[in-house]
């Protein structure tokens, strides 16, 4: 039986040999394009160093993580779990872990799940379970890739691929990806205008479509100015709609997680309509601050889309208070703000909400630096540090802020 070790020596030559085929080099020529000794181009760990791993995926043209995941072993923990159970067994356990929040567990599930999958629809069934357990660690590039997978394979039923549809345009809107996000939410919008949802899910994706193209025009309000105005308003079309849509939901469905949804809807609103010049800026303030005396104490209240829904609601407030004429409070609001989307974000261990949380905080600090001339340092225990470089990870987008956070702090300083 084959070790781990000697599995990925077998797959270290593999890729040596194929990136001296595609190059047309011969042994010398690899070797020296990957610094190696002609007779020692593997080591003998099978484990390669990093500047092995760079040099085979510039030989390659692939990116590193390709070559570095094409190279690596899993140890196949969980498939002496899995023996004797069938794919819905498993598919029923992979949702009882998400309902308990058991996301990593859920991803083994997930593997194993593809390992036994047997033609197009069990493979993007177990494609979505996948992008389910990464969806509930954060790791949304995983999920566009699990969904992608899914979605290319042929001949799925139609309500699987509605979801996949579905859960993919959440994965761009997660990413920052605004576009791909709103045109895949539009697709879907379209689809249901030829053909009505009748189903649950037909009704929840046509609500979760509307919720995220009129949150990716809300997003572009940022964008060129000329252009802003036209997001605004289309923005305040969809997410009326996605507020109709989840409180109807909820009214039919008996579900509180609708209802969450449908206040998010609601402070997404507020801040278009303020962006519209329908709201003061000090008014909507006014009302986002009296909504959240009702979470004073966050550990008080059930986890949960309606505990979420306050901490977009401060989000949303600090971008009202960044474009809006709230005077000298700006800083202050802002910082009462991002540290209740903090908390809450620690709370639910949601990371979308961190990356908005910690990019608002940023930006409030910069404009205070700016202000008075000095830069204001970070001061940053360990578990906070953690919660930005996991951050960092899971948002492309917010790696250059994080780097900026971490050398404010001097968090990373060696002695």
């Amino acid at each position: 039986m084959k070790t781990c070790q000697s599995e990925r020596r077998g797959r270290l030559h593999k890729f040596v040999d194929l990136a001296r085929v595609y190059r047309g080099w011969n042994k010398s020529q690899i070797s020296a394009a990957l610094g190696r000794d002609p007779t020692k181009l593997v080591p003998e760990s099978g484990n390669p160093k990093l500047d092995l791993v760079v040099a085979l995926a510039d030989a390659l043209d692939w990116t590193v993580g390709d070559v570095a995941e094409g190279l690596w072993c899993r140890n196949g923990t969980g498939n002496q779990e899995c023996a004797g159970k069938t794919f819905k067994q498993l598919d029923k356990e992979a949702l009882v872990a998400h309902r308990n929040g058991e996301y990593r567990s859920m991803t083994i599930i997930a593997e194993q799940m593809s390992a036994m999958a047997d033609g197009p629809e069990q493979i993007a069934i177990a494609c979505n379970r996948a992008a389910g357990a990464w969806d509930g660690q954060g790791r949304y590039t995983r999920v566009l890739e699990s969904i992608q997978q899914g979605l290319s394979q042929l001949d799925i039923s139609p309500s699987l691929q509605l979801m996949l549809q579905g859960n993919l345009a959440n994965a761009h809107y997660m990413l920052w990806h605004l576009f791909e996000a709103r045109a895949t939410a539009h697709e879907l919008l379209e689809q249901f205008s030829l053909d009505p949802p009748q189903s649950r899910l037909e009704k929840v994706t046509y609500a979760f479509a509307h919720y995220v193209r009129g949150n990716c025009h809300r997003r572009m309000i940022e964008g060129d100015d000329s252009e802003a105005i036209c997001h605004a308003r289309s923005a305040r079309e969809d997410l009326q709609k996605a507020l109709e849509s989840y409180e109807n939901l909820a009214q039919q469905f008996d579900d509180e997680s609708y209802r969450g949804i449908a206040h998010t809807c609601r402070g997404a609103l507020l801040e278009v309509e303020v962006a519209l010049g329908l709201v003061k800026p000090v008014a909507a303030i006014r009302r986002i601050n009296d909504m959240l005396n009702g979470v004073i104490d966050v550990d008080a209240i059930e986890s949960g889309d309606w505990l979420e829904s306050h901490g977009w609601w401060c989000v949303f407030g600090c971008n009202i208070a960044l474009r809006g004429s709230c005077g000298d409070d700006q800083h202050r609001i802002m910082a009462v703000f991002s540290n209740k989307a903090i908390e809450i974000a620690e709370k639910l261990d949601n990371w979308s909400l961190r990356e908005r949380a910690f990019t608002m905080e940023h930006f409030r600090r910069q404009r205070v630096s700016d202000a008075v001339g000095v830069e204001i340092d970070w001061i940053l225990d360990d578990e906070e540090v953690r919660v930005i470089a996991g951050t960092m990870g899971r948002f492309p987008t917010f790696r250059e802020t994080g780097w900026q956070i971490l050398e404010t702090s001097n968090a990373l300083d060696m002695v």
